[in-house]
């Protein structure tokens, strides 16, 4: 037989037509003169009538149908399913192949743990939902080629084997059959080339590009990755945010039909830190941080006298904000490095009760409620130590309070830009290391604190944000070779590293190389978010769990000796 129509587009239009229709049988219903088939294929579900006087057939769940029939109308229609109108008679039923007991339910709703749908993964993407996902990415990549194209960008595929670089995380490394003891790097991105493309007089590319990163996971990571690629040259950080607006305002309406307005908000990184404790804040719901060092920098406390003493009101939890939850706060506190932290409450007599409020004057309690609008029933968790450590600690708080409260509303989206962010930070150790990478332009007014001051130079950078994740981010990008030596020289790469990892680069901005700017979009996490999901696994067709390993191809394994012997590699015993 020849299929002639896709299951879940049959509809009332085509009763009285005879049809073949192919796919899984998903729900079996034997009524012994009648057996109902619900037969689902990537379109959707119709139901096939069988009479088993007439037709002898043994069909089991997940079994591969065809079937020869005439569409009917449905006694009791099934307003659930797009073909719920209407039915197959069978005529003929062709069992193409069988089908063991699947070990997880193929079906919207599963009760699989996640590491049997990942072993069986293949049938785990049988499940409508799973299959809806890939649908809403497949939307995003073709409304992105879209777009760009239209715009007179051109999709440029850059090497995957690459020179190890320093761009944050570990690379993965492939060894050298041919020049044995050296090594490729898998891309972390494909930011060199990108820039290199610039200088090659490309003007306008981009790339579904793959990525990689050899980092600890989690819910919304991965070892491998996908990213929405895009460079330009001679266009101002407003074109870009423009024309990105743009892609952005396309892809939500080709993938989930939904028009967003532009321009986006924006704010700026002080702003972002200041008021809601992050660099990726969700301005759906208020929550604000507050400052409450001027009012308590007289205190006898020592606490008071450190860097920042913050603040965020958490409403109407008083009843169930327990001993044990603000022990867990304080815990939770420590792992940011916060030099302390505490609870206040407000009880129905305007009254302060707390751990800190015996170091409290009567007149300062009273500016704390005024200024931060504490009411009876709530909460205000304070904070003092690190600005930064004790804001994004509140800012965690905040997030966090703001799920358990349902503050946000299903089915929005918030985007919004954050802008003006520094060059530099220093990371756990101490260090001075890029925010963004070593590629981001100083601005121009900065340039010479650059040695001097590092970390209060700031940037051309910009990270696009929806929900509270950074879905986007980009930079104008240094395009002077004397600026990125000095860059370089700040990040504490000698120059013979500098030479080592970057020569090739640096020697071709000797060229003629043109201002430019790019930004990358994770493909796999704004997918997650327009699928209302929360796991980044479920929106990828393979990938890693959480140890970074494939449960169904058993990946990473052990490989032959003769295969090391052929690199010249041979294997270190792990100490125990």
């Amino acid at each position: 037989m020849e299929r002639t129509h896709k299951n879940g587009e049959l509809n009332i239009t085509n009763l009285g037509q005879e049809v073949v229709v192919a796919g899984w049988a998903s729900k079996i219903r034997n009524f012994g003169a009648i057996t109902f088939v619900d037969l689902r294929d990537r379109s959707g579900i119709v139901q096939v009538v069988i009479k088993t006087d007439e037709i002898k057939v043994d069909i089991r769940n997940e079994y591969v149908l065809e079937v020869l029939g005439v569409v009917t109308k449905r006694e009791t229609p099934n307003p659930n399913l797009k073909s719920g109108e209407i039915e197959v008679s069978a005529k003929e039923v062709n069992v193409l192949n069988t089908a063991k007991t699947t070990p997880l339910i193929i079906a919207d709703e599963t009760d699989a743990l996640e590491d049997v749908r990942l072993k069986y993964r293949y049938l785990d993407l049988r499940r409508p939902t799973m299959q809806h996902n890939l649908d809403i990415r497949n939307a995003i990549k073709m409304a992105t080629h879209e777009y760009l194209n239209n715009q007179g960008f051109i999709e440029v595929e850059t090497p995957i084997l690459n020179l190890s670089t320093p761009e944050g995380a570990r690379d993965f490394l492939v060894p050298s059959r041919l020049k044995k003891g050296s090594f490729y790097a898998l891309p972390q991105s494909p930011q060199i080339f990108k820039q290199l493309l610039m200088i090659s007089g490309i003007e306008k590319y981009y790339q579904i590009a793959h990525c990689f990163r050899d980092e600890d996971l989690r819910s919304d990571r991965q070892p491998e990755f996908t990213q929405i690629d895009i460079e330009m040259s001679f266009m101002s950080q407003k074109e870009v945010i423009s024309l990105v607006e743009g892609l952005v305002k396309n892809i939500f309406k080709e993938a989930i039909n939904i028009d967003i307005q532009t321009p986006f908000k924006q704010i700026s990184y002080e702003s972002a830190v200041k008021d809601y404790g992050s660099d990726k804040p969700d301005t759906r719901y208020d929550l604000k941080l507050v400052c409450l060092k001027d009012i308590v920098k007289d205190s006898d406390f020592s606490g008071f006298h450190a860097e920042a003493v913050r603040g965020i009101v958490i409403p109407g939890v008083s009843e169930t904000t327990t001993r044990k939850v603000i022990d867990d706060l304080t815990s939770e506190g420590k792992k940011y490095l916060v030099e302390g932290t505490s609870v206040l409450k407000l009880d129905s007599k305007n009254t302060l009760s707390g751990g800190i409020v015996k170091f409290l004057s009567e007149s300062q309690q009273k500016e704390i409620i005024a200024k931060t609008g504490l009411k009876s029933g709530d909460i205000l968790i304070i904070s003092w130590g690190d600005y930064k450590r004790v804001s994004f600690f509140l800012g965690a708080l905040r997030v966090d309070y703001a799920k358990q409260l349902h503050l946000t509303k299903e089915g929005t989206y918030d985007l919004v830009w954050v802008v003006d962010f520094p060059l530099f930070e220093r990371d756990v150790e101490g260090n001075i290391t890029s925010v963004h990478h070593p590629f981001t332009r100083p601005n121009d007014s900065d340039l010479e604190k650059l040695e001097s001051d590092p970390l209060g130079v700031s940037s051309y950078a910009y990270d696009l944000i929806l929900n509270g994740n950074e879905i986007g981010g980009g930079s104008l990008r240094i395009y002077d070779q004397e600026v990125q030596k000095r860059v370089f020289k700040v990040l504490g790469l000698s120059d013979s590293e500098v030479k080592k990892r970057f020569g090739f680069f640096l020697e071709a901005f000797q060229y003629g190389t043109p201002p430019h700017a790019g930004i990358a979009f994770g493909l796999d996490r704004l997918t997650m978010i327009l699928c209302a999901s929360d796991n980044i696994r479920d929106v990828i067709a393979f990938p890693k769990n959480l140890s970074g390993g494939d449960p169904m191809s058993g990946a990473p394994t052990e490989v032959d000796k003769s295969q090391l012997d052929e690199l010249a590699l041979s294997l270190l015993k792990e100490e125990k």
